[in-house]
């Protein structure tokens, strides 16, 4: 699984407090530990920027590269659309655009800049009414927003979608359904890859609980095809699973999804880097909603 450190965003005290500042320092740090985690991708993410966007994400580029090269390629992440054309351009490698929405006002916009600056976008399943119901209407947004992309001259291979993750403790079901459309959009469209915001699996349940959710999930959506996901650079847990360091977890997270039985009391020892091989089995099964999500979830 290839990863884009999603830490370099304003929703972060300090990184939130150095864009209003235009302070290179904690930007520039922030960039070199996500180097060190070896993040195949950087995101920055500006949120609307709506006052100054085009000179803040300038800013932000190039003090990015200035501390580590355009070795890891940069995903850029801004409603504004005049900030992420100056993110585009000052950009040395190809960027990704994050993201390209299921509306034509959006969509007839940025598209434009994909191909203006041979970007890689995320194609946004969000549509006029919203978070599609299910994976069908995935599908059919997909072909929506591919067609104007490939028409206007992005080939499937830029294109990444991006199906969209809900939190596990109010949207359950879609979970399921994102893992449906994920198998279904690669026999669809050949060359498209996908990527998600992961840790939004985890977006209100404790903190202390959101490693296992981010985690379990991404060993689910590799295995339908997920290309890529959008996650905590920090989490070690998470980079050793997706660098293939921890095949006993896949596999029986993957037992879990095949419904065969797994010996829920040999699994049940002391943790293994923080959890108990126990605790995958048991999120498995929230996610699949084999087993209803509660904050406890983990002591049943």
């Amino acid at each position: 699984m290839f990863l884009i450190g999603e830490n370099l965003n304003v929703i972060n005290t300090i990184i939130g407090r150095a864009y209003k500042e235009k302070d290179p320092g904690p930007i520039a740090e922030e960039a070199k530990r996500q180097k060190d985690k070896k993040m195949d991708w950087i995101d920055i993410n500006l949120g609307p920027a709506r006052k100054g966007g085009p000179e803040l994400m300038e800013f932000v580029v190039n003090t990015v590269q200035e501390a580590i090269g355009d070795e890891i390629p940069l995903c850029l992440d801004t409603s504004n659309i005049d900030a992420m054309e100056a993110g585009l351009a000052a950009c040395k490698g190809k960027a990704i655009i994050n993201s390209i929405m299921c509306r034509p006002e959006r969509y007839e916009k940025m598209i434009p800049l994909a191909v203006k600056y041979k970007a890689n976008m995320i194609a946004l399943m969000w549509g006029p009414d919203g978070l599609p119901r299910d994976e069908n209407e995935r599908m059919a947004l997909s072909a929506e927003l591919l067609y104007a992309a490939n028409e206007a001259g992005v080939p499937n291979e830029d294109i990444f979608v991006d199906g969209i993750v809900t939190p596990v403790n109010i949207q359950q079901p879609q979970l399921i359904s994102l893992m449906a459309y994920q198998e279904m959009v690669g026999e669809m469209f050949p060359g498209v890859k996908s990527t998600c915001g992961l840790s939004n699996i985890s977006n209100g349940p404790p903190d202390n609980l959101r490693p296992i959710l981010n985690q379990t999930y991404m060993v689910m959506l590799e295995r339908k095809g997920m290309y890529s996901c959008i996650a905590d650079a920090y989490d070690d847990g998470l980079i050793a699973i997706a660098r293939g360091e921890r095949p006993d977890i896949v596999e029986l997270i993957h037992k879990v999804m095949d419904g065969e039985a797994v010996d829920e009391k040999a699994l049940a020892g002391e943790p293994n880097d923080n959890w108990k091989l126990i605790d995958y089995v048991k999120t498995a099964k929230v996610i699949l909603g084999q087993s209803l999500y509660s904050d406890s979830w983990l002591e049943l």
